[in-house]
């Protein structure tokens, strides 16, 4: 057992223990531990895909080794054994590697425990009771993925959500998934156009659209050219975070702390406006591992109605012939082709555009980019056209 390799597997387990006794959020505990622990590059990347995974995977482990325990152990020993039960059942490490090493930052006291339960893990075959246990998610979820997406297209993209997400660096050095580089590009910025980015923080698709080379410096007067771009967001210290990132990538954003529901400008201020609108986020399961064991079923139905507040406000800021895009990334109905529904029988003067091509695929009115398709966050997306 090499030294690095059991350190690293020491801040996995101590990050697993911080989410889940703590409630910490994964992205945010584990950078703090890595930068404490010395470990090589090589050993970082080992303990995040140990952390993400174990717990992404936290249900299917949990009933790997609950098959061979007679009470529920304390949560450090838990979280050993989840961990444990992620390596051999999900990251192809050896069998020997897994329980030795992972024994090896167990308690002492309960190192017996540890051994005995995973090596029976190594040895049993696993039969999964049901799909959300193998897929490990709550059950909720994925009846609701099911009953909005059909069953098949729903396993297949929870499937793909518990694959490891890799990095993707644009041109300018933002770490950003495709689709929402997609999403911005669709917003199909041009000289001269006045657009606003309603619910901006933390600034990716703002900074996408400032940062396009076409587009040059802001418009100083109505016949100048380029583009003017405003990020707006409702807390200042969200604006802050776009602020930061637009200083770092060099671009010019005008930025505004402003509620969407009830915006500051003149009706017809704007030729784009692009509501990236708070949602659940259940398309971003494979980059948010806990996540899935935070969201609330309730909290579908209350996000759509702050959604149809703000896409109902937005219309009001556009110019007739002026574009509405609309975006969420999540997978349920109510938060996509619902919201359009309500749009579409409140808002007669809104004439939806047709849906971008492959590898988008027609979703109501609008379109949708499931994550099986280009291993990318799943996405809605609706665009409007503003008739006189």
């Amino acid at each position: 057992m090499t030294a690095s390799k059991a350190s690293a597997r020491k801040v996995a387990l101590d990050a697993l223990e911080r989410i889940e006794t703590d409630g910490a959020y994964a992205n945010l505990v584990l950078p703090k531990l890595l930068g404490r622990s010395g470990l090589p590059q090589r050993d970082r990347r080992f303990v995040t895909e140990l952390v993400y995974g174990t717990t992404r995977m936290r249900r299917a482990c949990d009933l790997l080794v609950d098959r061979f325990l007679s009470r529920p152990p304390v949560p450090r020993v838990r979280n050993a054994l989840r961990l444990g039960a992620y390596q051999l059942a999900f990251a192809d490490v050896p069998p020997h590697a897994a329980v030795a090493e992972t024994v090896a930052v167990t308690p002492r006291s309960t190192r017996g425990l540890v051994n005995a339960v995973l090596r029976r893990v190594a040895a049993e075959p696993i039969e999964w009771p049901d799909d959300a246990t193998r897929l490990s998610v709550p059950d909720w979820l994925l009846d609701r993925l099911i009953a909005d997406l059909g069953r098949e297209p729903a396993l297949t993209a929870v499937d793909a959500m518990n694959q490891p997400a890799s990095a993707v660096e644009r041109p300018d050095g933002y770490i950003q998934d495709p689709a929402s580089q997609q999403v911005a590009a669709l917003v199909d910025a041009q000289r001269g156009d006045r657009i606003l980015d309603l619910c901006a923080a933390p600034g990716g698709k703002a900074t996408a659209l400032a940062a396009n080379p076409d587009l040059g410096e802001p418009p100083r007067s109505s016949g100048a050219r380029g583009a003017w771009i405003v990020a707006a967001d409702v807390r200042p210290k969200r604006v802050e975070l776009i602020r930061g990132n637009a200083e770092r990538l060099g671009v010019s954003l005008s930025l505004v702390a402003a509620d969407g529901t009830k915006p500051p400008w003149r009706p017809e201020s704007f030729d784009k406006v692009l509501v990236d609108a708070p949602c659940t986020g259940l398309g971003t399961l494979r980059r948010r591992p806990d996540l899935r064991w935070r969201a609330e079923p309730e909290a579908i139905d209350r996000l759509a109605k702050l959604q149809r507040r703000l896409l109902t406000a937005a219309a009001d800021l556009i110019r007739p012939g002026g574009v509405l895009v609309y975006s969420v990334c999540t997978l349920t109905a109510a938060e996509s082709t619902g919201v359009d529904d309500h749009l579409a029988a409140t808002r007669s003067d809104l004439q939806p555009l047709p849906p971008p091509d492959a590898p988008w695929s027609p979703w109501g009115r609008g379109a949708i980019l499931l994550p099986q398709t280009a291993a990318t966050d799943g996405m809605c997306l609706f665009r409007y056209r503003r008739t006189p």
